[in-house]
């Protein structure tokens, strides 16, 4: 009786140690908010392989460099811009021959899908007639968020910035921008076209020209705490291959050539 008691509880432990340590093979993905819906598609697609799967931080690409800059364990780092993986590369963060920009993405103006007119984005169109008198932008601070540097950039190309500014409503990421759209919080928002395809509560009412910023691009990144490690690279080849850009696409994402 004795002998069948220790070794049903031998057959629990080893059970919970088999699952510890495939918990612990799962890999930790920082990964901007942007990607939020590609991703969780690509982690499920991961498991179905029979792989751990991927446990997912998602943030404003500066959060998140900052965090693996005061030692965060991830293993790779997804940027919504090239600026943010240059800072985290500048300080010996990322295993450098890891590192490439696989996907890119647009820059559009959304407004409440029940209000939405179309808008064309030139160097003549007046975007402060458009918000009225107490009308904001959404996008993400330009201080510190890709989508709102993009932002600065396109409103720059269009002479804007300088009265546009004042009337950003600055958001910590995209997603959270994309929300005050939502509400009708904001008439107008600066977001990416993947987000905006993803919400049934707004419209796309314009798209910025290509050359009005510099191209909206991805760099992803094993980071060097990571450098060991064979799942975590097996993962990186997974989500910049072949095999992963039906997803990427079909969540609206470009594939450079």
């Amino acid at each position: 009786m004795l002998r069948r008691v220790l070794l049903a509880a031998a057959a629990v432990f080893g059970l919970a140690g088999a699952t510890a340590a495939r918990a612990q093979d799962a890999v930790t993905i920082f990964a901007a908010a942007s990607l939020t819906d590609a991703m969780r598609a690509l982690g499920q697609e991961w498991a179905a392989r029979g792989n751990p799967t991927p446990r997912l931080s998602l943030a404003a690409s500066s959060a998140l460099a900052r965090q693996i800059e005061q030692g965060a364990p991830a293993d790779l780092f997804m940027s919504a811009d090239e600026a943010w993986m240059d800072y985290v590369q500048q300080r010996n963060l990322i295993v450098n021959d890891t590192r490439s920009s696989p996907i890119g993405n647009s820059l559009v103006l959304i407004a409440p899908a029940d209000a939405a007119q179309p808008v064309a984005l030139t160097r003549e169109t007046n975007l402060l007639a458009l918000l009225g008198p107490n009308g904001r932008i959404a996008t993400g601070d330009p201080a510190h968020v890709p989508v709102g540097r993009y932002a600065q950039a396109a409103l720059t190309w269009m002479g804007q910035w300088a009265v546009i500014a004042p009337r950003l409503a600055r958001a910590d990421n995209v997603r959270a921008a994309l929300l005050l759209v939502e509400r009708g919080e904001a008439p107008y928002g600066i977001v990416y076209g993947t987000d905006a395809a993803a919400s049934r509560g707004v419209r796309v009412v314009g798209t910025f020209p290509v050359g009005s910023h510099t191209p909206v691009t991805y760099p992803f990144a094993l980071t060097r705490r990571a450098e060991g490690n064979a799942q975590a690279r097996a993962l990186l080849a997974f989500l910049t291959g072949p095999e992963a850009r039906p997803t990427w696409q079909r969540f609206g994402f470009s594939i450079p050539q």
